[in-house]
């Protein structure tokens, strides 16, 4: 095909075998004031198609003359059900043109295949078009019917609604909880936005004072017991909350949970890569209007959660990020992207630096005592930028816990599962392929309390210890250097 010509500046089209499939194209391209040019051998059917004010001419498609009538022609549309008949017009006519863009239909996957070999530049099999279309309309069906029930559930909710997040909320669940409370507000239901835990990353911080984002400490609100609805909002990453005697009435997330979620409704999609790509979903079943700051909130809680598209990336993530960019605000993201970074995450990540450990392309780091537990995350990610790494874990001690970060970009390596393989039954471990957190009781790891006089003692143990924890679960033994150097 030509170098700068695109489908949409094409206006001549030829469709060879006119039958249901190539006459609804016909009619479509005829609407849109295209030009075409309908071949066919049956001479009925041309005739009819002319009394109808279609060019049609009676052809054999299968001619080795077919070249010649479709010259000139920018789109060939070959849609006969003949597939030998398909075949043999591909070929005739990209012996005589290789700029002519070719659409033909196949049969099965293997015709797919030799109709590619023949030169046709997009085939389409019948068969998966009826059962793409079959799924989409089983997955519109489906948000219908849950948007029917949360709308239900809305309509019968008095005293508000709890929103929790999950514990130190990233942009995906914060997110999230802006998108139904703007939904239940719709519905004339005031919902509270609850964390428990510290809001400790400059990114997050950041993107809740930008974006204007009431959040309320569980500390400082209202048992949930006097809410009349209690919704929980992507929490598998980080385990579920105590609600102590109250129900969940609403569970949305991108992660399977470990047993089942005991809620009025429930909407679990492990097919997308963030809950905001679903939140999106129902802010467009519900045909509202995003304002400018849910719909920024919840374009960069999806680009958070796909490292910007290039992890784990589905078409509903893309196609919920393309509905919500002409609502964003692109310089308010651009400030939450790139926030100040505070002296004690510049502290962590300079002795993350200097006590680096390197195994190949994995590193891992003591960052010592620390005070802001979210800046080991950022000397995880920033140190990932090191020449030659390819994982990262940072490690600190925090009010008697050990505290671990970890990310990766090495698609061979699921991190989770290493801090999980490595950690299970002394600490809380979490996390996907590129990102993992672990939490470590200091006196379960160590066997000693801290205290002012052996604080040393415990980080000399520490280190020890999850460095060659880490490096066996990595597959890696023993130590080349303590500084990478």
């Amino acid at each position: 095909m030509s170098a700068g010509v695109s489908i949409s500046s094409m206006s001549t089209y030829a469709i060879l075998g006119c039958g249901s499939v190539g006459h609804a194209v016909a009619e479509e391209l005829t609407d849109e004031g295209k030009d075409v040019l309908i071949l066919d051998k049956d001479e009925s059917r041309v005739e009819a198609l002319r009394d109808q004010d279609l060019n049609a001419q009676t052809t054999n498609i299968a001619d080795p003359e077919l070249a010649d009538a479709v010259v000139g022609r920018d789109v060939i549309l070959i849609l006969s059900s003949d597939v030998e008949a398909n075949k043999a017009a591909v070929s005739t006519i990209r012996d005589r043109d290789e700029d002519q863009f070719i659409v033909v239909r196949a049969s099965d996957p293997v015709s797919e295949d030799e109709l590619t070999k023949l030169g046709a530049d997009v085939v389409i099999n019948p068969s998966e078009v009826i059962a793409d279309s079959a799924l989409r309309s089983v997955e519109s069906g489906e948000l219908e019917y849950k948007a029917r029930q949360l709308a239900d559930i809305l309509r019968d909710t008095d005293h508000g609604m709890a929103i929790l997040t999950h514990d130190n909320p990233d942009p995906d669940s914060l997110a999230s909880a802006v998108a139904l409370q703007a939904i239940a507000r719709e519905y004339d239901v005031e919902a509270d936005i609850l964390y428990s835990g510290d809001m400790g990353h400059q990114e997050n911080r950041a993107f809740v004072n930008i974006l204007g984002i009431e959040l309320t400490p569980r500390s400082d609100s209202k048992p949930l017991q006097e809410y009349g609805a209690v919704a929980l909002v992507d929490h598998m990453k980080s385990g579920m909350p105590d609600l102590g005697d109250a129900d969940i009435t609403v569970f949305i997330d991108h992660f399977e949970p470990d047993d089942g979620i005991d809620a009025r409704f429930t909407d679990v999609r492990p097919n997308v890569s963030s809950t905001s790509t679903i939140l999106t979903k129902y802010i467009q079943e519900f045909d509202l209007s995003p304002s400018q700051a849910v719909a920024t909130a919840l374009l960069y809680g999806i680009r958070a959660e796909t490292l910007d598209f290039k992890r784990d990336t589905t078409p509903a993530d893309l196609t919920a990020a393309a509905y919500l960019y002409p609502f964003a605000d692109h310089d308010t993201l651009e400030k939450v992207e790139s926030p100040s970074m505070s002296p004690e995450t510049l502290d962590v990540l300079a002795e993350a630096i200097q006590n680096r450990d390197v195994q190949g392309s994995h590193l891992v780091s003591n960052a010592g005592f620390i005070r802001d537990r979210d800046a080991l995350t950022q000397a995880a990610q920033h140190l990932l930028n090191l020449e030659g790494i390819t994982t990262t874990a940072v490690f600190g001690i925090a009010d008697d816990t050990i505290y671990l970060a970890a990310r990766s970009k090495d698609i061979r390596m699921n991190i989770g599962k290493i801090l999980s393989d490595a950690f299970t039954g002394i600490g809380e471990a979490g996390g996907h392929s590129t990102q993992g957190s672990v939490e470590i009781p200091l006196g379960i790891f160590t066997g000693i309390e801290s205290n002012d006089d052996n604080r040393d003692t415990l980080l000399q143990l520490t280190e020890e210890a999850v460095k060659r924890k880490l490096f066996r679960a990595m597959g890696v033994e023993g130590s080349e250097s303590g500084n990478g150097s």
